[in-house]
């Protein structure tokens, strides 16, 4: 019989070997995204322009054989582009909801932050409560069910700042970075026939997804780094209260959405490895990830060329590790 930890590690190795057949590279980044999908949370991408984040999205969808949809956010975007709306049917006389792409499995949000605040609005909803309302009607949306949305770091024209409240509930902000000279020679070389394209085969299932999904649980997490996960969150809140070196370095700290998502993040990535138990490391490992968007850099900071990863590194050379 086929241990819990086993299935995990299998189920990961086959949905990253076929999400390679399009993507090169960002090994950490597809862990990440498959530790979203084992705990349930969304994830914002954040990376310049060509780097195959749309791409990495679609694969992944593919490769989970999941019901995907794409949404392009645009200024003009109404709430009704993406949950839905009314129609009158003639026939009957009467509305019937008619359902936008939200209602699907696994929806990528392009561009999120191009999108008006009535747009953000709809898809708060739909990611805090897996419902939304049409025609003053509640709908719950499909199961399993994730936003993975994507926002260009540099890009002004035209965008609208995420507020603190949707950030607050992305599990994990990635960072993409530019591929290494090997992946990109193997790019060249791949797929630099006009006429190639990589066909992405569906290898698990939504099924499958929430069978180990159950398997979470499984992995222990001691007291001890049940503490160590609330004294690194509270070092934030701390720091948002105090001056480093004359500079006060954040205007707030990490929420307990925080705490709970390092707890989720941390089992779960602990799964996908094979272990049976949370280490420090491991928190350590998923911590950035986690803490990067939901703290607020003071106007002090920025003018000092300080970071929010900077910041998350200096916590957790700052709280003691359990013993």
């Amino acid at each position: 019989m086929t241990v819990p930890e086993t299935r995990a590690t299998e189920w990961a190795a086959r949905v990253s070997g076929e999400i390679g057949k399009a993507v090169l590279g960002n090994r950490a980044i597809v862990e990440r995204l498959l530790v979203a999908m084992l705990v349930g949370g969304h994830v914002l991408l954040e990376g310049m322009p060509g780097l195959a984040k749309t791409l990495l999205v679609k694969s992944l969808a593919r490769a989970m054989g999941l019901d995907f949809e794409r949404i392009q956010f645009t200024p003009d975007l109404l709430p009704s582009d993406v949950v839905g709306t009314m129609i009158y049917s003639p026939a009957t006389g009467s509305f019937a909801p008619h359902h936008g792409p939200i209602f699907a499995n696994l929806v990528l949000a392009d561009e999120v932050n191009r999108a008006p605040a009535k747009v953000q609005s709809a898809l708060l909803e739909a990611m805090q409560e897996r419902q939304v309302t049409v025609g003053g009607v509640t709908h719950a949306l499909p199961v399993p069910f994730l936003v993975m949305a994507t926002q260009n770091p540099v890009e002004q024209e035209g965008t609208y700042p995420l507020p603190e409240a949707q950030t607050d509930r992305f599990l994990f902000k990635l960072l993409l970075d530019y591929p290494d000279h090997a992946d990109e020679l193997e790019m060249l070389h791949r797929w630099g026939s006009a006429v190639h394209s990589p066909e992405i085969l569906g290898v698990t299932s939504g099924a499958e997804l929430l069978s180990l999904r159950a398997l979470v649980d499984d992995v222990h997490i001691a007291a001890e780094l049940e503490a160590y996960i609330l004294a690194l969150v509270r070092e934030t809140r701390r720091r948002a209260t105090i001056a480093v070196d004359g500079v006060r370095p954040l205007l707030f700290g990490a929420s307990p959405r925080a705490s709970l998502a390092l707890y989720q993040a941390s089992r779960g990535l602990g799964l996908l490895r094979g272990a049976d138990h949370v280490t420090p490391a491991l928190l350590q490992e998923v911590a950035p990830d986690i803490l990067r968007h939901r703290i607020g850099l003071s106007y002090e900071a920025e003018a000092a060329g300080l970071t929010a990863d900077a910041i998350i590194a200096d916590c957790i050379a700052t709280v003691a590790i359990p013993g």
